[in-house]
């Protein structure tokens, strides 16, 4: 069964294409959101972490700011 996960981006993140690259690499599917050209998503990010950074990742309800590669394996069973 796959998770239901979202990704908050944007364009100018290094952080961001890291967290992308790692996905991709273990075959995992996402959603990918750019908070940066979607206003609604930005306020959405904000009201899950009660801030404004990316990269965040939502899975299944569990939510993740930052690129923890380790805490991210760990919570998507990779």
């Amino acid at each position: 069964m796959s998770k239901n996960i979202k990704i908050y981006t944007t364009p100018t993140c290094p952080y961001c294409y890291m967290l992308k690259s790692f996905l991709k690499e273990k075959n995992v599917v996402f959603e990918e959101i750019d908070v940066s050209s979607n206003p609604q998503k930005a306020k959405e990010l904000v009201q899950k972490t009660g801030q404004m950074a990316v990269p965040v990742i939502d899975i299944e309800g569990k939510i993740i700011v930052g690129f923890n590669k380790e805490l991210i394996s760990k919570e998507l069973g990779i």
